[in-house]
């Protein structure tokens, strides 16, 4: 019987796709009264939950670079990406074909600058302002939200540095 789970387990190895990878966008800014951070969801298309904007790597761009352009088409923003990443998050994506594949997005904040009237998704996504912990509670992925959480420490932590000046 042995013999035959580890046939069966190789079976499935051999069949598994590979992961995807693909480029996310965590936009976030300040709000103008408090100062305090909130983050950008959107909907996905298909299914309506909250996402972040994401898509696949593009040729000749940066992941940071793609998830800055993702961000742009999917919800008009304009900012800046941060070409170090915050992490990364796994989600099944179904493909048009109606198999689905494991992706692994690897996430960049952008401060976002501006919020464009018309970009090309404009109308196929709902968008809105929430903060960080609403974020959290709203998208699917465990990694996601623990992502999402971990990054507003890091925001209100470098709000809370006193400058190099004050201290000496």
């Amino acid at each position: 019987m042995n013999i035959l789970n580890r046939i069966a387990a190789d079976v499935r190895l051999m069949f598994r796709r590979p992961v995807r990878m693909q480029c996310g966008a965590l936009c976030y800014r300040f709000k103008k009264k408090s100062a305090m951070p909130e983050m950008l969801l959107i909907t996905s298309r298909d299914t309506g939950r909250w996402v972040i904007p994401k898509g696949w790597p593009m040729e000749g761009k940066l992941c940071h670079e793609a998830a800055a352009r993702e961000a742009y088409e999917e919800a008009g923003v304009k900012g800046h990406a941060s070409d170090e990443k915050i992490g990364f998050y796994m989600y099944d994506k179904g493909l048009n074909n109606g198999l689905k594949v494991e992706c692994m997005v690897q996430v960049y904040p952008v401060v976002v600058l501006d919020m464009l009237k018309n970009f090309p998704e404009k109308g196929s996504r709902k968008l809105e302002w929430v903060s960080f912990g609403e974020a959290a509670k709203r998208v699917a992925e465990p990694a996601l939200k623990t992502l999402i959480l971990s990054y507003e420490q890091r925001l209100l932590g470098t709000m809370n540095q006193p400058s190099r000046s004050a201290a000496s």
